[in-house]
């Protein structure tokens, strides 16, 4: 039977039961199931504010909209970024009318510390730190840069749902954190996302922008009064990025097993590294020791990465790759050359499969051949 690289894992049952409460109160938009997922990850998180979205992307787009205009930011000024992520991250800078500025990985394929500071101009408002497949990287270190510098960070959390840095959740020291929820992602749903903010101006204001720049919801306009209310008012021009209930309902579910199913990711990336260990061809990443990784995934470097790739496929095995080196794209080559080791990772890294699914079994067999092929 195949090994894809994702496998979603749906607690069928729980999810219908909580999708049927949303059909039979007629509420299957913003509502009360999204005001119960914002309030169960707030009180997951120890966030002071949350709010539900319908992507990732879309939670980052805002942050930079709402920072912009908060902050007095000019159309071209600078976000640094990294070219080793899911294009997504650049392109909600630019729709921001910012401009991406490129710095280079580490060993954990997160931002590096001595870039990021070598791209820091007087254009430079913040920096974007992708914790890519749960890796916490330098956080620490940039988080203390930012704030010496005086730049927001804004942090993309989209692979780091339960990830934890000395026992507590990643999230507390940027200006912006931005989850994904999305359907492969460890908190699954169809697709939604949720963002955060210390700063309750920042919150009341993406809930705002959310929603088309409209000053109250539907569900606040239909709950505060007897009937339905039609007045409400359009103070800026907004966004129809906000989550629904149904989608809601799916992360109740998946919240309640997410801390369970991390554990067992970190299980099966434990069998990998045993597996894996000890062979000059197969470069494993590195975790930070305080770093407790919601594993994502489960990432190595192969010199005849493509080889090994066709390889498993033959053997019905679907590994993936995370990611192309932005730069290679038409929109963002102004910054190619400027990152090589971002480039070079680009070349090797593959995601071995990860999901709760697998076994033992598979990931011995998985290993074994990447063994046999790498080179």
């Amino acid at each position: 039977m195949p090994i894809q690289l994702f496998a979603p894992k749906f607690r069928v049952e729980e999810c219908l039961a909580e999708i049927r409460e949303c059909l039979e109160k007629g509420w299957t938009g913003i509502g009360f199931k999204t005001l119960e997922m914002e309030k169960a990850w707030k009180e997951y998180t120890g966030f002071p504010h949350a709010h539900f979205l319908n992507s990732n992307t879309s939670g980052l787009h805002l942050a930079f909209e709402i920072f912009k205009k908060k902050y007095g930011w000019l159309d071209g000024d600078e976000v640094i970024t990294t070219p080793l992520t899911f294009v997504s991250v650049n392109h909600a800078i630019l729709y921001a009318n910012l401009k991406p500025i490129f710095a280079d990985v580490d060993q954990y394929l997160c931002l590096d510390l001595q870039s990021i500071e070598a791209r820091i101009s007087n254009k430079t408002k913040a920096v974007i730190f992708v914790g890519i497949g749960g890796n916490a990287g330098q956080y620490e270190e940039i988080v203390k840069l930012c704030k010496k510098r005086g730049l927001k960070l804004i942090l993309d959390a989209a692979h780091m749902a339960g990830t934890r840095l000395h026992g507590k959740h990643i999230c507390h020291d940027a200006d912006a954190v931005v989850y994904s929820f999305q359907a492969v992602k460890n908190l699954p749903t169809a697709d939604s996302g949720m963002i955060c903010f210390h700063d309750s101006v920042d919150d009341e204001k993406v809930r705002q922008s959310s929603w088309m720049g409209i000053n109250k919801d539907t569900y606040t306009r239909a709950e505060n009064r007897c009937g339905y209310d039609w007045r409400y008012d359009v103070q800026e021009i907004g966004f129809k990025y906000y989550g629904n209930s149904i989608m809601a309902g799916i992360g109740l579910v998946s919240l309640k097993y997410l801390d369970q199913d991390n554990a067992y990711r970190r299980q099966l990336a434990s069998w990998y590294r045993e597996k894996l260990s000890g062979y000059e061809q197969i470069g494993l990443i590195p975790l930070p020791a305080e770093c407790e990784s919601s594993t994502h995934l489960f990432q190595l470097r192969l010199k005849n990465r493509d080889a090994v790739m066709a390889a498993l496929h033959g053997h019905e095995i679907y590994p993936g790759v995370h990611y192309r080196d932005n730069t290679e794209y038409p929109m963002y080559q102004y910054g190619e050359g400027s990152c090589p080791n971002a480039a070079q990772a680009s070349r090797e890294i593959l995601s071995l499969p990860m999901h709760m699914s697998l076994t033992n079994a598979d990931v011995e067999l998985i290993s074994d051949l990447v063994i046999r092929y790498a080179k």
